[in-house]
């Protein structure tokens, strides 16, 4: 019998083919090559490191959940790969319609092109939050019980966290009082499952919050903590970063300051879960480390986005403005 060979851009042409179809359409790609699509992803997350040292100019991206239609807008708005580089901080699973197109998507190009898209790990890339909010049962459902295990063993390699432009450290979830060197995330083991609590969890799970008086204090979430603003310029101080970037969390205009700008908070998914108005973002960082906002906004949908002191009207054709940059 003749072996099954990957066809990576049958797959990444099949998927971009639905773009301007109904959104939530499924695409029928044959199993055999999503596990071989998987397998070659899988090698390749495990050749790179947990700490990832990523240069500029990228663009780094927050929660997709399974918005598959729109995580192709955000391609449409922003370029797709290979046009530009691009960072992912993880959650491309659960809550959304897609899962299974999302992965393809991600992981095709990831292939295609290694050096040009990076995927971290987010909280929802584990077993135990897919079989409550639903990419184990789209695996299920529309394949089988074995390539959502085949999923599940990919998510383990994939890594951490990542260094851009030896300025800005980028994870899903937030800080951990267990990080004494940046080292500690470099020497982290894959493949790895997320426990309960340690360096692993925290980068993961941790929050930022306002207005704490106390450095750490246990997450409402009951997994993890969360930190004050201390914790933050504390940090980068010691380690001379300007910025932590990092998602996790639904903001209303896709993106949030903390700490002053020193730490952002990206969501990539509009209309999150197709319950929320909100719109999604993705931070654009240049070649010199300035960076700017593109603002995706939820569809049919007029709103009002304020940028300092000046509110901006969404009802023009485009689908996304730049945002004011900030260094």
């Amino acid at each position: 019998m003749k072996q099954a060979v990957l066809d990576v851009d049958g797959i990444i042409d099949a998927l971009l083919k639905v773009q301007y179809m109904e959104p939530n359409t499924e695409v029928d790609l044959p199993e055999e090559q999503i596990m071989l699509l998987i397998e070659a992803a899988q090698q390749i997350f495990a050749t790179q490191p947990v700490l990832l040292d990523l240069q500029t100019p990228i663009k780094i991206c927050g929660d997709v959940h399974g918005q598959f239609f729109d995580l192709l807008r955000l391609f449409t708005m922003n370029g797709f790969p290979p046009e530009c580089d691009y960072l992912f901080l993880g959650d491309y699973v659960d809550r959304g319609k897609n899962s299974i197109e999302v992965l393809c998507l991600l992981f095709a190009y990831k292939v295609k092109y290694p050096d040009r898209i990076f995927l971290l790990r987010g909280n929802h890339e584990s077993d135990a939050m897919n079989q409550l909010y639903g990419f184990c049962d789209e695996c299920v459902r529309r394949y089988s019980p074995l390539l959502y295990l085949r999923f599940e063993e990919c998510f383990k390699y994939l890594p951490l966290s990542a260094l851009v432009g030896r300025r800005i450290l980028c994870m899903h979830g937030g800080l951990s009082p267990e990080i004494t060197s940046l080292d500690d995330i470099a020497s982290i083991e894959r493949p790895c499952e997320i426990p309960d609590e340690g360096l692993v969890c925290d980068l993961l799970w941790a929050d930022p919050k306002r207005d704490q008086e106390e450095s750490w204090c246990p997450n409402e979430r009951g997994i993890s903590y969360t930190f004050n603003e201390d914790v933050v310029a504390d940090f980068l101080d010691k380690f001379n970063l300007d910025l932590i970037c990092r998602a996790h969390q639904v903001v209303e205009n896709g993106y949030e300051f903390f700490a002053d700008v020193q730490l952002i908070t990206l969501c990539s998914a509009p209309n999150y879960a197709g319950e929320l108005d909100n719109a999604g973002a993705v931070m654009i960082v240049d070649s010199d480390l300035a960076c700017s906002i593109a603002v995706l906004r939820p569809r049919e949908t007029e709103r009002k986005y304020l940028v300092g002191d000046a509110f901006f009207e969404d009802d023009s054709d485009p689908d996304f403005m730049d945002e004011d940059e900030y260094s």
